[in-house]
């Protein structure tokens, strides 16, 4: 199945309704939102605590934690009550657990609700959340589909669709409305399909991601090529990237791909060049420096710096960035939208670059 491409600058006109989860909008005009998910133990409230405050720091904005047993209740109602960002619940197979992380205070859920026991069971959840005003997030995975989508459907993907369509409307017939929804698959075709098919159907706010798609190069790969291609299709409201892995790297991952899409504004977009035999300059240890130096700078504006390891890529093929350096042998040639500014010996550089990007 084709998606329909859209220009990046044209999601107004393909809105999906808005909700929030905590004080971070989804859907609507709000930009898209990074979330990941902690992989400390709930019980360890210290623990879970740091790693919030962590990914916070690297831009995550919102972030789910699993609530796995009743033991996790109390903790979980700590964690919530002392996050800097808002807290989803993940909940699996106990409608209880659900209830309880409502009453605990979580900005929102995560559910199967094939998973959740009766549909009185779930009416109950729909009940609470309505009454707290927090958003329920579909989730749908190709691992999980009920046998009876499957047996009737001609794909993965549109056994996943009509599962999820099916939950939406049993929400809806109890008048709940305050959801977004997920279709994924460790399959990247399946989950591209999934959300073309979905995003024609209904109008509620879309979760991306590409599920169990393994260590930080494989899954960096494949989430970029699903998350990044459905974005560039106008399609997605708030992302996860799913790695096996320190979760800090999932949201270092999803902010490079907003910033990829030009869906990050106030964010250092740096280039450089692949460096060849022309290269006299350690210009990975150098970018790498750059990048560390700049991680603790949030500018008010995008701005595009460019590192080249020698003349014939810079400032010429990096025209374009607001600010850059190119090295000789024995020089590093700083430049501005391609205009030479000055010159400067290699060993400093960095700093000088650094205090040239802050002035902007």
């Amino acid at each position: 199945m084709s998606i329909e491409w859209r220009s990046l600058y044209c999601y107004n006109i393909f809105m999906k309704r808005e909700i929030f989860v905590g004080n971070v909008g989804i859907g609507g005009n709000h930009p898209v939102s990074i979330q990941s998910m902690t992989s400390t133990k709930t019980i360890d409230v210290q623990s879970t605590l740091n790693q919030i405050i962590e990914l916070q720091k690297e831009g995550c904005e919102i972030v789910r934690v699993a609530v796995p047993d009743k033991p996790s209740l109390i903790p979980f109602k700590q964690i919530v009550k002392e996050s800097p960002i808002p807290v989803i619940a993940d909940i699996q197979f106990d409608s209880y657990l659900a209830l309880k992380s409502i009453e605990n205070g979580a900005h929102g859920i995560r559910i199967n609700p094939g998973n959740m026991g009766s549909r009185k069971k779930l009416k109950e959840i729909l009940e609470l959340a309505n009454q707290r005003k927090i958003p329920i997030r579909i989730g749908v995975n190709s691992g999980s589909i009920e046998k009876k989508y499957r047996e009737h459907s001609n794909s993965i993907p549109e056994a996943m669709v009509k599962s999820v369509m099916d939950k939406v409307k049993f929400f809806e017939d109890n008048n709940f409305f305050n959801m977004k929804i997920s279709l994924k698959s460790s399959n990247v075709k399946e989950t591209v399909q999934a959300y073309g098919m979905i995003d024609k159907k209904c109008d509620y706010p879309l979760h991306l991601g590409v599920t169990e798609t393994g260590t930080f190069l494989s899954g960096t790969v494949k989430s970029a090529i699903g998350i990044g291609s459905l974005l560039l299709a106008g399609i997605g409201n708030t992302i996860r990237v799913s790695l096996t892995e320190d979760p800090i790297k999932e949201v270092k991952v999803a902010k490079e791909i907003l910033k990829a899409l030009g869906l990050r504004k106030n964010e250092f977009d740096i280039i450089s060049c692949p460096t060849c035999s022309r290269t006299t300059v350690d210009l990975i240890s150098i970018v790498k420096e750059i990048e560390k130096k700049l991680s603790n700078i949030k500018p008010d504006k995008k701005i595009k710096v460019a590192i080249m390891g020698c003349e014939v890529n810079g400032p010429g093929e990096a025209k374009e960035a607001d600010i850059g350096i190119a090295f000789s042998k024995k020089k590093g040639y700083i430049f501005k939208q391609g205009k030479m500014i000055e010159t400067i010996t290699p060993d400093k550089a960095i700093d000088r670059l650094v205090e040239l990007i802050k002035k902007l």
